[in-house]
Parts: structure tokens; sequence; C-alpha cells
């Protein structure tokens, strides 16, 4: 997906001249680790590790077995934690002080959980998720990949597709990418190989050379104009990948509901101090945008964005259903003031069906795509791999999608609607097990870190407190090489674990042997020694180690940027390298409003008076408001 946003974006470069682009693979995949990253920074904080299905700071944040199935909770505002108690019939742990905030209740887990988690036996996990529906709470059913490929709503939305793969057919996620006047291909069939070799040829041979000593001297995506309606994770990582490609995004947000990744304490000292403002996830996530403030829901507010959408080239939204219908600000609307708009929506399953006013956030998406029941070890329930899977996955998407739709715009001067199911992204991530499943009727029994052709593969614990090193033997000579570095010329002459299936017969013996060698290392050391010896290797670094990574950090990949009320704070570097050296550099996130006066009267041509009468109303502003304000406002017949 980052290779797809890097390179889509270059093709659209006015010149549309060769440039060279590197995209490391380790780089790529710390936008899944932004967030860990950032707020371990900002707490000081080696994040532990809290046990299957738990994430700091979020409690609860898991699975748990119901009458039938099982039911994937996601719990983080005070709101939300009332409602769920109410709904467990545990209304007194709802009320208790100690575990209004969601980091009171994680350090109470196993208490909290010895009171609600047997109330989820009273129920089927689908009477769970109706009853969560009515609620608004952010609860869904985690299905077998059997349940997935059955469920009527999926099935109703053709979110899986049959192919071709030789004389038999098999079932796999469809593209999530429905763009409404460019939809993806549907179906096709697996090649046979070398069948297009003689088209290939053909095609190749026809090409011209594209020199790559002349490129475009602008960045790609220069000239784009992105008006930023997003919060949180996935639509703000979206607009990241085009504000570091050189697109100009606004990012618009309220006083009264700034993005709920500047926090959701409500507490008196976050808003004197202006503590929203020292959020290290926001400002990871909202960096090289220009932010403004416009409140939505004030006549002036809906006016002044649809003048902004009059000279942009894309919106994105992750509003709950419905909210921009309300406010009038749907995609007709936005098209009557720039008929060539694109617009991007992400709601977590469609815009149509009894899901669609589900709550979910990054969590739920990864609960819902069958994705737990194939991780973790067989012992374990089914198990997350991530605090917010979905949402970094949603985000590449998202941008993946925007990018095609500009590119049929540049081909012909027309924009499109885009309506992103979040939890189809997520799909992807299980799709070789969808595949197996609908090609043989059921999926291999979970094996933790170990694979189903490598042996050894997993971790192996070293020196040190909670320390692990990931090995894996991808082939018989690093058998042979890993036998060596280790110290054990017994193992490596034994003809019985010549082959992988000769090792797995005998893993307990082997990963005693490896794990005698790696608890006399640190994981750095044991990781040189085999990675010299051509072993593949990795140490599983902690979010802040990250920061002190030896490779990264003789790449530069961390930048340090000042920024107000923070100060200096390190935040990655875009994945990808550019041979132009075209990228622009990164800019800190906005402050909220920090932007208005340039905005308003740059893009819009408002003139002094006008902004200071829109921030007299409270339309615009550079502060946030307090909810308990929020209400006096509306009863005294102000803005709100």
């Amino acid at each position: 997906l980052t290779a797809f946003i890097a390179t889509l974006s270059s093709v659209q470069a006015p010149s549309r001249r060769g440039r060279r682009l590197e995209l490391p693979l380790f780089d790529a995949a710390i936008a899944l680790a932004d967030y860990n990253v950032a707020l371990s920074w900002a707490t000081n904080g080696l994040d532990e590790r809290w046990g299957v299905n738990r994430f700091s700071p979020n409690f609860p944040l898991g699975i748990y077995r119901c009458k039938s199935g099982w039911v994937g909770v996601t719990v983080v505002t005070p709101v939300q934690w009332r409602n769920f108690c109410s709904l467990l019939g545990v209304e007194d742990l709802g009320r208790d002080a100690r575990f209004v905030e969601r980091t009171g209740r994680l350090q109470f887990a196993d208490e909290l959980e010895a009171r609600f988690a047997s109330r989820f036996l009273e129920k089927t996990a689908e009477e769970w998720f109706s009853l969560a529906l009515q609620k608004m709470l952010p609860l869904v059913v985690v299905p077998s990949v059997e349940e997935l490929l059955d469920t009527p709503e999926h099935r109703r939305r053709k979110v899986f597709e049959t192919i071709r793969h030789g004389g038999r057919t098999h079932e796999q996620p469809a593209s999530p990418l429905r763009l409404q006047d460019t939809p993806p291909l549907h179906g096709g069939s697996v090649p046979v190989a070398c069948a297009d070799e003689a088209r290939w040829r053909e095609f190749s041979e026809s090409r011209a050379e594209v020199p790559l000593d002349h490129g475009d001297p602008s960045a790609p995506l220069n000239g784009i104009r992105v008006v930023d309606l997003s919060m949180g994770w996935a639509g703000p990582l979206a607009t990241r990948h085009f504000a570091e490609l050189g697109a100009d995004v606004v990012k618009v947000e309220a006083c009264q509901y700034p993005d709920w990744w500047r926090g959701v304490d409500d507490r008196a000292i976050v808003f004197e101090q202006r503590l929203y403002e020292k959020s290290p996830y926001f400002n990871v996530l909202s960096r090289s945008k220009r932010g403004i403030t416009l409140d939505l829901t004030t006549e002036e507010g809906r006016r002044l964005v649809k003048e902004l959408v009059k000279d942009a080239d894309v919106v994105i939204d992750n509003y709950s259903a419905g909210v921009l219908s309300k406010l009038g600000l749907e995609y007709a609307d936005l098209k009557q003031a720039n008929p060539e708009i694109i617009m991007l929506s992400m709601p977590a399953f469609g815009t149509d069906g009894p899901w669609r006013e589900c709550r979910a956030y990054g969590s739920t998406l990864e609960q819902a795509s069958g994705l737990p029941t194939v991780a973790g070890r067989a012992e374990d329930p089914p198990s997350m791999v991530h605090i917010a899977y979905g949402d970094p996955i949603g985000g590449l998407h998202a941008a993946s999608a925007m990018l095609v739709a500009l590119y049929h715009k540049q081909r012909t001067g027309r924009g499109q609607r885009i309506i992103l199911s979040q939890v189809e992204c997520m799909m992807s991530m299980a799709g070789p097990w969808i595949v197996e499943q609908s090609a043989n009727g059921h999926v291999a029994a979970r094996m933790g870190t170990r694979h189903p052709h490598h042996a050894p593969h997993g971790f192996y614990r070293c020196m040190g407190k909670d320390e692990w090193l990931l090995v894996a033997v991808t082939d018989d000579a690093k058998w042979l090489r890993l036998c060596e570095v280790i110290g054990r010329p017994d193992l490596a002459s034994d003809s019985a674990l010549a082959t992988p299936a000769g090792r797995r017969g005998a893993l307990p013996r082997i990963d005693d042997a490896i794990t005698a060698w790696t608890t006399t290392r640190t994981p750095q050391i044991a990781m040189e020694e085999l990675q010299r010896a051509g072993v593949p290797a990795g140490v599983s670094r902690r979010p802040l180690e990250l920061l002190n990574d030896p490779h990264l950090k003789a790449r530069g990949f961390w930048q340090w940027i000042d920024r107000e009320l923070v100060g200096p704070h390190p935040q990655p570097s875009p994945p990808y390298r550019d041979s132009l050296e075209t990228l622009p550099p990164l800019r800190p996130a906005p402050t909220l409003g920090q932007f208005n006066n340039e905005v308003l009267s740059d893009l819009l041509g408002l003139e002094k008076t006008g902004i200071d009468a829109l921030r007299e109303a409270g339309v615009i502003g550079d502060r946030a408001v307090r909810p308990e304000f929020r209400k006096s406002r509306a009863a005294s017949g102000r803005s709100t």
C-alpha cells in the first residue's frame, strides 16, 4: 500500500518524468507503531506487555467468550464505560470514580474482569452486538473465518469475490476501494506460469526508457489541496501522506469539537493549561498540515467550508453515519460548490445496511475481520495483534483510493464519491486464511509465532527482562549456519533434522538449544551474530526503543522538530526516499486554529474585520471549549 501511494503520486507529478523511489520495508512497517512510539516518548515509559487482548492505555479492549461465539470490546471514554457497565448489569462499577478514566481501569483490569466477563456468557455474541448497536457501543461479533465468509451482511455487500485458479475456484477479499466512477474489476484468475511472457516481451520492447535525471523539480502532489474533516488515526494518516508528498492539507476542527486525538479528558485543567495541544499521537499524525477551526453546526461555518471546497481537489471525512447529511455537507452539497470534487468517507461498515450506525475503533475493525481467530496460540482465545490495527490499514487504503480518484480526475476532469468501508480494508490482513478456508473447507490450527514452512521460527528469550529475538530459519543451509553460530554441531549432523519437516518434529529440543544460547546475550548482540552468518534474526523492540535503533539512527529516520507547547519531539520520516530530493521538510502539527487568519484571508479573501467577527461569534477560535461551556452557549442561543 505504501509503495502504491509513493508510486501513483509520482505518476501524477506535472511533468511525469522519471524518479527513483526507495521504500525500506522496515520504515513502511513503522506506520503501525507511530502511535506507540509517540505515546511512549511523551510518557517516558517503556510500554510493558499487559497480556493477551490487553493494550495500554485502554481498558476494556479485548475479546470475551459468550454463550455462543466471541464478542470484541473497546471502551475508551467515560460515557462508554458507564454505558458498558449498564449493559452488563454492573452499574456500580460505572459510578466508581477510580474507573472513570481508561488508565485507571487498566490498573484494575483483573478485578474488573472478575465482575463483568462472566456476564457475557448469558447471551450470544450476536445478541450482545444487537444490544450494543442500540447503545452505540463499540462491540462486535468476532467471527471465525468460516463464519466471516457466511456473514449475510458481507454477502449483501459483495465483500468477497470468486477467483479461478487452474481448474478450481476460491473466494478471497474483493478490493475495498469502492470508487463510484472507477470501480475495481472483480473476479479474474490466477495466471498460469509464463502464460503471458510473449505479451510482456512485446509490451516491454515497445516502451521507451524513461530518464531518471531530469524529473519534476516539485514535490509529486504540489498544487493539490485537501480539505481534511477526519479525526483520530486513519483519516489523518491518509492526509499526512498527501502533505508529505507536497499537497496543501487544510485540517478543519471546531473549538467545541476538536480532533478527538487531542484527548478525551474533560477536566478543567486540560483546557486551562491547553494540555490537549500536547497529545503525542495527534502531533505525529497531523504534522505538515494547516489547521483551522470552523463550527460546522453554524450556518456561517458550513458556508465557509463550502467556500474552501470550491478550490480544493479532495475532501475526506470519517464522521459517524448521518452527521454530514444533517449538516448539509454531504457529497451532493459539496458537489454544488465544486462539481469536480473528490470526496472520500470512511465508515466502519459502510453507509447502508443494518450496521451503518455501528461505533468502531481500529481495534473493533480487527475484531470483526476474522483475524483474531487465526492469530495467537492454539490455547489462547481469539487474539488481537495490535491496539488499533484497522486505523493505519484504513489510512493507507484511503490514501490509495484518493490517489486513484486523482489519477482519474487528471485524465477526465471528473471528481467522484468514494465510500471506504474500513472493515473491508482489514479483510486483506486475513486474506491467506480466507483463501484457505474457501479452497480447503478449513484453516490450519493456530501456531503462534511458528511458521507453516520454516523451522525453527519464533521468538527466543534473551538476556534481560522481557527481551526477545525472532529467529527465522528459511532454508536448510541457514539451519546449518544457525547450528554453527550457537555451537551445536550435533544438531547440524543429525540427519533427522536436515529438513523442515524433521525439525518441526523436534522443536522442543531445538528451542532449548537456541534459548540456551540467546539467554547469554542481549538481543542486539545475538541478532548481529546471526545476521553476520546469514541467518534472519531481529530484535523485538519496544516502541520507545525504536528511537535508538542503530539502523534507523544511521539512516536519519527520526527527525526532531520543535512545536509550541511541546518543544522538540521525535517524528518518523516519510517511509519513501525520493531520488530527486523533492519531498518537503516536516512541519509540526498545527495548534488549534493556528492557521485561521492565513487560510481565511489568503484562500477565502476575508478581511480582518470579517475574521474578527467570526471569532467573536464563536465560529472560529484557538482554544478548545469544555463540554459544560458548550451547553451553556447553546442554552443562551449562541453558537454551539
